[in-house]
C-alpha cells in the first residue's frame, strides 16, 4: 500500500531519531554538570549556524516549487526569529559583543551548517524537506531538555531560555508545510526517499558532532577561544 505524505515523514523521523548515548553534552546539562563556559561556547557556536541555516533555507526556497518554497521560507523566518532570542541567552552567558565577535568557531559544530549549505546548493529541495523535518525532532527534544536545565540548575529567566523554548515548541504550521511539500513531490513523483535518508542519515551524524565536540571542549580541551581584537573572525 502506497504511504501518505504524513506517514513518510513519521517513519522517516522514528528512522533516524538518534541513539541516545550519541549526544554526551545535554544529560550533562539536564543534570546541572556542565560547565557554564559551555553553555557560553553553545551560545557562541549557534551564533555561526543561525545565520548560514537561515542564507541556506532562503536559497532552498528560491530553488523550490511553491510548497516546498513555503516550508523553507518558514524556515528562514524562524532562524531571524530566533537570532533575536539568541542575543539575549548569548548576553545571560556573560558573552558580551566584542567577545563573540572575536569567537573562533569549532570545526565540529561548524560541520551541521556546512551541510546544510551543500544541500542548499546540491540536494533536490523536496528531499531536503525529508531529511531536515527527521532531524528537527531531536533537536527540539535537545531544546526542550536545556531549557528546563537552564531554569533549573543554572538559575536563567524565562527571556534566557527562550532561543530553546522557540525550538522546543510544536510547530503544526510548519508540519503541515513539510507535508503538504512531501505530498506534492510524492504525487508528482519528484521525492527521492534513499537520496532523503541518506541526506538525513548525515544531518544526524553532523548534529552527533555538534554535540560530542562541545562535550570534548567542556571536559579541558581548551577555555573558549578568542582571537586577538585585531583578528576577529566575521559572521
Amino acid at each position: 500500500m502506497t504511504r501518505t505524505a504524513r506517514e513518510l515523514l513519521e517513519t522517516t523521523t522514528r528512522e533516524f531519531a538518534p541513539d541516545p548515548g550519541s549526544n554526551p553534552l545535554v544529560p550533562l546539562i539536564a543534570r546541572g554538570e556542565a560547565d557554564r563556559a559551555v553553555l557560553a561556547a553553545l551560545a557562541l557556536e549557534q551564533r555561526w549556524v543561525i545565520p548560514a541555516d537561515r542564507r541556506a533555507f532562503l536559497h532552498l526556497a528560491e530553488r523550490s516549487d511553491p510548497r516546498s518554497a513555503a516550508y523553507f521560507t518558514a524556515l528562514a523566518e524562524g532562524e531571524a526569529l530566533a537570532a533575536e532570542h539568541l542575543r539575549t541567552f548569548t548576553a545571560a552567558c556573560g558573552v558580551d559583543e566584542e567577545r563573540a565577535d572575536a569567537y573562533e568557531p569549532l570545526p565540529g559544530c561548524q560541520a551541521y551548517p556546512a551541510y546544510v549549505a551543500w544541500l542548499a546548493l546540491n540536494a533536490e529541495p523536496p528531499d531536503v524537506v525529508l531529511a531536515l523535518t527527521a532531524n528537527f525532532s531531536a533537536w527540539g527534544g535537545y531544546c526542550a531538555t536545556i531549557a528546563k536545565a537552564l531554569r533549573t540548575h543554572y538559575g536563567f529567566g524565562d527571556e534566557a531560555c527562550a532561543f530553546f523554548d522557540f525550538f522546543a515548541e510544536p510547530a503544526p504550521a510548519l508540519d503541515e508545510a513539510a507535508t503538504e511539500a512531501v505530498r506534492t513531490a510524492l504525487d508528482e513523483g519528484r521525492l527521492d526517499e534513499n537520496g532523503a535518508h541518506a541526506y538525513a542519515r548525515l544531518l544526524q551524524a553532523y548534529e552527533a558532532m555538534f554535540w560530542s565536540t562541545l562535550g570534548q571542549h567542556g571536559q579541558g580541551r581548551g577555555e573558549l577561544r578568542d582571537k586577538p581584537p585585531t583578528a576577529r573572525s566575521r559572521q
